[in-house]
């Protein structure tokens, strides 16, 4: 595996660059500011723009985003499109930057990739771990879970990857739309979130949605041994929202939970202030 290849300088601690895995993929990496490191694993066909209101959080840490291949600047490739893949990726992007006691947050199927990096490596380079608007399991049957692919739904899953084949842009749209708490995007965001959506090809939307809706990651949570940190918004129109966060906030160990509810499925772009003040407030229980 080769380590960080910088490519990109914005300012005295801002770069970006590539990490090449053990498998031959090229992964986009950007690093901000310093300190302790707070790593931010995007969602389902999303990319680390969508993280760039945290960009402030640099004053006070280093925040270091990853796109998951076949996602934002990442290489395409038709492998590797796996939640135990994904969550290897984070492990050599980590062990490439040298980073020690880091944040761990995952945002939607971020957060399953993030409680797969805990299961494979425990507290090893981890000094916490954060969920946001994350589902363990997308198809529980339990009533915490508000998932459409809620009791083993396939159906479901299958409507969906076929309306996005169908129509990609139009799906797309829509599914930016449905992760705002009104339901709908506005018009500063739309485009260029649909234009993130859209990098990520159909092939691999499906692949990496397949595997991550069938895995069932309730049985790892109460093993988490490090601090963790649960951020929910209301989500109406889009999992999760509070009855999913309170499920996992409960049965993690060591929880601090919080709802932005003035957000849906995206509390920190939503609300960044309130966001950027949790995880800043969170750093300093572990530094304690």
């Amino acid at each position: 595996m080769d380590r960080f290849e910088a490519v990109e300088t914005t300012g005295e601690s801002q770069v970006g660059g590539w990490v090449r895995t053990t498998d031959g993929v090229r992964l986009w990496v950007e690093i901000r500011g310093t300190g302790i490191p707070v790593v931010l694993l995007h969602g389902w066909t999303m990319s680390s723009l969508f993280w760039r209101r945290q960009a402030q959080l640099a004053d006070s840490c280093q925040v270091v985003t990853i796109d998951f291949r076949g996602h934002g600047r990442s290489q395409s490739t038709p492998r590797g499109h796996n939640v135990p893949r994904y969550a290897l990726d984070v492990r050599e992007v980590i062990t490439a930057l040298g980073l020690a006691r880091a944040l761990l947050v995952g945002w939607s199927m971020g957060g399953s990739v993030a409680l797969e990096y805990w299961h494979r490596f425990g507290s090893d380079r981890l000094a916490g771990l954060g969920l946001v608007e994350t589902g363990p399991y997308p198809m529980s049957p339990a009533p915490w879970n508000v998932h459409k692919c809620h009791g083993h739904n396939e159906e479901a899953m299958r409507e969906d990857l076929a309306a996005m084949k169908a129509d990609r842009r139009e799906f797309a749209e829509r599914f930016v739309g449905s992760m705002f708490l009104p339901g709908h995007a506005p018009g500063h965001a739309l485009k260029w979130m649909v234009a993130e959506q859209l990098k990520t090809d159909p092939a691999t939307a499906a692949s990496i949605y397949e595997d991550y809706a069938r895995r069932d990651y309730t049985p790892v949570l109460p093993s988490v041994g490090v601090p963790a940190l649960v951020v929910y918004g209301r989500s109406l129109h889009m999992c999760y929202g509070p009855s999913t966060g309170r499920f996992v906030a409960a049965t993690l160990p060591d929880a601090r939970f919080v709802i932005l509810d003035q957000s849906g499925h995206m509390p920190f772009y939503e609300q960044p202030e309130e966001f950027n003040r949790t995880v800043t407030g969170f750093l300093d229980t572990l530094d304690a």
